[in-house]
């Protein structure tokens, strides 16, 4: 089971963009990463997902020139709308948090 299919993809991609710009493949390592590899982001699900985070005024991107002497590679850097829709989704993803360890857990929610 792939966990970013279940909608987090978006606060996922926004999170590893949080700290600085990216470019694809680095944004790729870094949830990965961070996710000690549960995530298993693909470059056929990060890339759709990117333009749709452009669409929406939440990333912007342009090319640099690689660091190493190659092609140009896109960069990827938050907007202002973009770490407020991080923030948005952080508190979304607490509030659901906090339901489902009640349920699970048996608590009752305050």
């Amino acid at each position: 089971m792939n966990p970013l299919k279940s909608g987090t993809l978006d606060l996922a991609l926004l999170a590893a963009l949080q700290e600085q710009p990216r470019y694809g493949l680095d944004i790729l390592k870094q949830v990965n990463a961070r996710s000690g590899g549960l995530f298993d982001l693909r470059e056929g699900s990060l890339y759709p997902a990117l333009h749709r985070l452009v669409k929406a005024g939440w990333v912007e991107s342009e090319w640099q020139p690689s660091d190493r002497g190659g092609a140009p590679r896109k960069v990827y850097r938050l907007t202002d709308s973009g770490r407020a829709a991080l923030d948005a989704k952080r508190e979304e993803w607490r509030t659901l948090r906090g339901a489902l360890d009640a349920l699970l857990l048996g608590r009752l929610r305050a």
